[in-house]
C-alpha cells in the first residue's frame, strides 16, 4: 500500500500539476484510482477540472464536504 506523502509540483499560478498527483492504492477498490483530496487542493480550496471541453469546480465546502457544480 502507497501511503507516503509526495511534495507538489505547482507552476507559477500556484495550480497542481497533474505529473505529482498520485493514486493511492486501496484494498476495497484495487481497480479504481483514489486520491487524497490534499494532493488534488494543496492549499487551496476550489480546483478545475476539464471533461469533455467542459469546465466543471470542485469545491470544498465550510463544512469540509466536496461539490462539484459545472
Amino acid at each position: 500500500m502507497n501511503n507516503t506523502k509526495s511534495q507538489h509540483d505547482h507552476d507559477r499560478a500556484g495550480s497542481l500539476q497533474p505529473s505529482s498527483v498520485r493514486a493511492i492504492e486501496t484494498s476495497f477498490a484495487p481497480k479504481m484510482p483514489v486520491f487524497d483530496s490534499t494532493q488534488l487542493f494543496g492549499a487551496a480550496s476550489e480546483i478545475g477540472i476539464m471533461h469533455q471541453g467542459a469546465l466543471y469546480r470542485l469545491k470544498i465546502t465550510r463544512q469540509g464536504k466536496l461539490i462539484l457544480n459545472k
